[in-house]
């Protein structure tokens, strides 16, 4: 199975963050140590942009490299949510029964601090 990675997507995030964090493209290319021009293709879609930079660029923005490429922060109470139930709808009605036997446990006997 293939996935199509949406670079236009992942720029548009880009840029809001950005915005966001009040940086302009010529401040973020320079942090990056790339051109304005790289960082505007970047934004448009026009160039991929590699992992490292990708991570790169997260840091500087205060994100998850996630968050630019998905949409939305892995360690966001809605991401978690949505990813449980995603998961749990995978699984047959013993199965749930079991999880939540489990979580049921884990609620009563979690530390609390």
């Amino acid at each position: 199975m293939k996935y199509a990675v949406d670079y236009r997507l992942i720029g548009g995030r880009i840029r809001e963050k950005r915005k966001q964090n009040h940086l302009t493209q010529e401040r973020l290319a320079e942090y990056l140590g790339v051109s304005v021009g790289y960082v505007s293709q970047v934004e448009r879609g026009v160039t991929k942009i590699s992992l490292e930079l990708l991570s790169a660029v997260a840091s500087l923005l205060s994100c998850d490299p996630g968050e630019l490429i998905t949409g939305s922060a892995t360690a966001s109470e809605a991401y978690l949510r949505t990813e449980l139930l995603e998961q749990v709808s995978r699984l047959t009605d013993r199965e749930r029964r079991l999880v939540l036997s489990f979580v049921r446990w884990l609620a009563e006997n979690r530390e609390t601090s």
